[in-house]
């Protein structure tokens, strides 16, 4: 039984629709492991078809974590990450089980082994003034770059959330974000060996494989859920603009027929397959990478 000690964990990356899903149901019940899924699509609620989220016979009797956690209309960032590993890990522990991390935004995993700086309390003085200035964004905007344009530089003008927690910072403390991140850098999360396994696939069979579970999606009922999303929730949340959801509010506004939407989806979800690739082969150091097939082996070997 899995100990403080004896406790093993994994990661698993790579692009949408490479696999991963099936994958890692198998190394789970091999490692007797829970998942923890960083997905910014599955941890929502209600959002089951357009996310690709494993159905519950699918995933074999193995216990997910971050999916289903929160419904459409609430908001998360990485911090909602940083408290499920921290629960799962516990949860872990307490039940005698190992942990397999998967997902396709890598982002998430990158800010948990590099971890988040703590952020100072922020008091109800400094919160009134932040929204007095946000009621002029590009003004706010243009006085914090002035002030830190390394920090800002990063930001778009359009970005109210992130320039207000770069306010909240400045105005709470009197130091630009880039002086308070250097006074209080991040802390990792994951302290922990932590290897990490990448699927490698060649850009055509992915091609073709995100055009058939396109299609399948649409088969299974993704217009549906869709309009479902929308009559619940309205077009407002962050998730309804992610691929998969605004090609289909398109074709439900008259602008895309059904083939056109399952070439849009298609297309925008191979870009964001490429940018995926990107972000993992220059973020992540001694990595092992292979096919599915070639992982497999590997780790059915642990």
């Amino acid at each position: 039984m899995p100990s403080l000690k004896t406790f093993k964990q994994l990661a698993l990356i790579g692009p949408t629709a490479s696999g991963k899903t099936s994958l890692s149901i198998k190394i789970a019940q091999q490692m007797n492991a829970y998942i923890l899924s960083l997905d910014s699509l599955s941890i929502y609620k209600d959002i089951d078809i357009v996310s690709a989220k494993p159905t519950l016979e699918e995933r074999a009797g193995i216990i997910h974590f971050g999916m289903d956690y929160l419904y459409p209309d609430k908001s998360f960032d990485v911090t909602t990450f940083i408290k499920l590993y921290h629960d799962v890990h516990a949860q872990c522990l307490k039940d005698g089980k190992n942990l397999v991390i998967v997902g396709g935004t890598s982002f998430y995993l990158k800010m948990l082994i590099e971890g988040i700086s703590e952020l100072p309390t922020i008091s109800m003085v400094t919160k009134e003034k932040t929204n007095s200035y946000l009621q002029d964004l590009q003004s706010v905007y243009k006085w914090l770059y002035r002030e830190d344009k390394t920090y800002m530089s990063n930001i778009e003008p359009n970005d109210p959330y992130r320039i207000e927690k770069a306010l909240h910072i400045y105005l709470e403390t009197s130091l630009t974000p880039t002086q308070y991140f250097q006074q209080f850098p991040p802390k990792p999360t994951v302290t922990e060996p932590l290897p990490i396994y990448q699927i490698e696939i060649d850009r055509e069979t992915l091609r073709e494989r995100i055009a058939i579970r396109t299609n399948l999606m649409i088969n299974d009922g993704l217009i549906d859920e869709i309009c479902m999303l929308e009559k619940k929730y309205t077009r407002a949340p962050n998730c309804m603009k992610s691929i998969g959801i605004k090609e289909t509010l398109a074709y439900l506004d008259g602008i895309y027929d059904k083939k056109m939407l399952s070439e849009k989806i298609t297309i925008n979800t191979a870009r964001l397959a490429k940018r995926q690739t990107t972000f993992n082969n220059s973020q992540f150091n001694n990595v092992i990478k292979g096919s599915v097939e070639e992982l497999e082996k590997i780790l059915m070997k642990r």
